[in-house]
């Protein structure tokens, strides 16, 4: 079906009175620039619920944050990630995440339908309903001043203190507040300076800088304020000791999802699945996870194993990058793989006698002339040894390069001669002996049948073709989340 069902909508009158509106004040940044080229005449994207069922896909905007969506200890997580996850098994199809590289992207991936749903702590405005939908409210949260204590704050009494911190809105009056250009917080402080009867020196900063970096900032005294949801804010106090976020600025407002306005039944959908997790106490574990446990959320941020979009995956990234090219691999190939073995554990030691980071028995390892393989070095090398002995091995069988990496990670979990048997079988019964997904997988899990274990062509007995199978697409699922959290110039294709 196509998916790509477009319509124009020309709406001039209205794109000149936003031009208008921003002419008056060319340093006041607005949440129309955003979608203006929705307004003058660009494609909008039509696309709803049952086009996300046909695909078996539901795309899902967020930005990476310490509490969104990040990388730990090899694993996707984050409140938002948590939650849609639960809906795309709930519903019954896939997810895919689709990383905004700044708020003023996220509306765009949505709009031209990239995505098709914002999974990501938006606060509802009126502003931002004229031109998208909202969920039911995941949760509410109030807007509070961020600010700095007093340098020698530990050796000052609580009042003074106090007296050093701002508590009444009026005292805003002259500084200088650093926010996002495109947030909700900016139109916050506009409102706020018409509350209080003065001006408030609101200075942008880009799309790009996510709102616990400008926590940060703040704690380390680079800019002296800031704006954020409480709920944010607070969590990120466990962090950051110097920072105080007791100064209310705003009501209570509505943090939800966004879905485009072509799709009212996915938002159906939605509303839906909400209100029935509203009654499931995970719903709130799950926020509490992120939201309240501040020992947690210190302790993974300082964390080598912590991964906001950089380049951080494992604390053998290193090694993995300095040993890749010796089989031409990218390293978060391996990376994925490692996890797949180890869980990132170099003492992790399996029922069979497998050891390490990489999980090999220590008589292949010797093999190779490794012997120490709870030294991560030598264990990593002794895994690319073998790694690169398989890829000699296929290089006979399989000429597609892409295609080999899935018959080596299938090898090295079950075995060549398990791998050469569910070719023999694909040969047999019409499936293609050089294609792994929906080829040569499908005959691999036939191993486990007495019919095919007695089929002629079949040399090597039994094998419980579920562990290769699930191995090798769970190292490729991990491969493509890994290719989100570190870029990489050139890439193994993942399909």
């Amino acid at each position: 079906m196509n998916l790509s069902k477009q319509i124009t909508i020309l709406l001039l009158p209205l794109t000149l009175l936003l031009s208008c509106q921003n002419a008056d004040n060319p340093n006041q940044a607005s949440d129309n620039n955003v979608f203006t080229q929705f307004l003058s005449g660009e494609d909008e994207f039509e696309a709803d619920y049952q086009d996300i069922l046909e695909r078996d896909t539901l795309k899902a905007i967020t930005i990476f944050s310490p509490t969104s969506y990040f990388l730990y200890r090899g694993q996707p997580m984050g409140y938002e990630y948590e939650l849609v996850k639960r809906l795309a098994d709930d519903i019954g199809v896939e997810l895919e995440m689709i990383v905004a590289d700044d708020m003023d992207e996220i509306f765009n991936l949505l709009l031209t339908g990239e995505g098709d749903i914002i999974t990501y702590g938006l606060t509802v405005t009126g502003q931002r309903k004229e031109f998208v939908d909202f969920s039911l409210p995941l949760n509410f949260t109030h807007q509070v001043l961020v600010q700095r204590k007093p340098d020698n704050w530990r050796q000052m009494k609580l009042h003074n203190i106090e007296k050093e911190l701002i508590r009444n809105p009026i005292r805003l009056i002259g500084k200088n507040i650093h926010v996002r250009k495109n947030s909700s917080y900016r139109e916050r402080l506009e409102n706020l300076q018409e509350e209080i009867g003065g001006e408030i020196g609101i200075e942008f900063l880009p799309g790009n800088v996510a709102t616990d970096d400008i926590i940060r900032m703040v704690n380390a005294g680079e800019i002296e304020y800031t704006i954020a949801n409480e709920n944010i804010a607070r969590i990120n106090k466990a962090y950051y000791a110097n920072i105080d976020i007791n100064t209310t600025v705003g009501v209570m407002q509505q943090l939800a999802w966004s879905t485009r306005k072509s799709s009212p039944e996915l938002r159906g959908v939605v509303n839906k699945w909400i209100t029935e997790q509203r009654d499931d106490s995970e719903f709130y574990v799950i926020y509490n996870k992120y939201f309240k446990n501040q020992r947690s959320f210190a302790q993974r941020v300082k964390s080598d194993s912590y991964n906001e979009g950089g380049n951080n995956i494992s604390p053998y990234d290193e090694l993995l990058q300095n040993n890749a090219d010796k089989i031409d691999w990218d390293w978060r190939l391996l990376a994925s793989q490692m996890y797949q073995e180890s869980q990132f554990s170099p003492d992790r030691k399996s029922w069979a006698g497998a050891i390490g980071l990489m999980q090999l028995m220590p008589k292949t390892a010797k093999s190779y002339g490794y012997k120490n393989l709870k030294d991560p070095k030598s264990n990593i090398e002794a895994g690319i040894a073998h790694l690169e002995y398989l890829d000699n091995y296929w290089t006979k069988h399989i000429a597609d390069s892409t295609e080999r990496v899935k018959f080596i990670l299938a090898s090295y979990n079950a075995g060549h001669d398990h791998v050469q048997d569910a070719r023999r079988l694909a040969e047999k019964y019409d499936y293609d002996p050089n294609v792994w997904f929906d080829n040569v997988e499908e005959c691999l899990l036939m191993k486990s049948e007495k019919r095919y274990i007695n089929d002629e062509v079949v040399k090597f007995g039994y094998c419980r073709g579920t562990e290769p199978v699930k191995y090798v697409t769970e190292i490729f699922e991990r491969y493509k989340l890994y290719q989100q959290f570190s870029s990489e110039d050139e890439l193994i294709a993942a399909s």
